[in-house]
């Protein structure tokens, strides 16, 4: 069985539990808190994860880091459901739409920059929550666009079935609510998400299910 370490309110970790559900793996939960900084510590950044990051998947001897790159080796090893299309040009399109949140957006949002914001650049909460919704809305305006220009009528970000696009989209859209974005300016965006929350795997995997939630 593979072991998934993760923390309930990431991000990324988040992205990984939807691919590991949609493609229906069983695996093991095992959180590292960090909002306690177990992710700096020892035995997790020695043995595990060197950036003291998460999410980390384990599979056997095999020890995978960064969820991206997590997700598609799961898309290589499983690859039914598949979360990206068979035609180049359209996985081509979804990756991008996926990288607009988790390259562009979620770095300059996760918990270390914000850390960095409050703590050595002594910026209030006030800034950083604006800070945060900048970069937010930014990424969302563009994703709204991309899927107005095409025609607006697919039921996910992915296409016609929920993919890679829509795994990194629903962690984001979390995340927005958090910070109190106003969504108004993206209602494609608000639609597709409330379609992929509807779905089981996308469910199980919400923070507020996790086994560690409000940690």
């Amino acid at each position: 069985m593979m072991t998934l370490y993760d923390y309930w309110r990431s991000s990324a970790a988040y992205r990984v539990r939807i691919a590991l559900n949609l493609k229906g793996v069983d695996y093991e939960q095992r959180s590292v808190n960090l909002v306690a900084g177990e992710q700096a510590g020892e035995p997790y950044k020695a043995d595990l994860n060197a950036q003291g990051l998460v999410p980390t998947l384990v599979n056997g001897s095999v020890r995978m880091t960064q969820s991206l790159a997590i997700i598609e080796y799961l898309e290589e090893t499983i690859p039914d459901p598949a979360l990206l299309p068979s035609d180049p040009v359209e996985r081509a399109r979804v990756r991008s739409l996926a990288q607009i949140v988790a390259c562009d957006v979620h770095p300059l949002n996760n918990l270390r920059v914000l850390k960095y914001l409050k703590g050595p650049l002594e910026q209030e909460q006030e800034a950083v929550s604006a800070w945060y919704r900048h970069w937010i809305e930014l990424g969302f305006a563009a994703l709204e666009a991309r899927v107005a220009g095409e025609g607006g009528g697919a039921a996910f970000l992915s296409g016609e079935k929920a993919g890679l696009a829509d795994v990194c989209l629903v962690p984001q859209m979390y995340n927005a609510r958090r910070f109190e974005v106003d969504l108004g300016p993206y209602p494609q965006l608000v639609r597709i998400d409330e379609v992929c929350r509807a779905l089981e795997p996308f469910e199980r995997a919400a923070p507020e299910n996790q086994p560690d939630a409000k940690v």
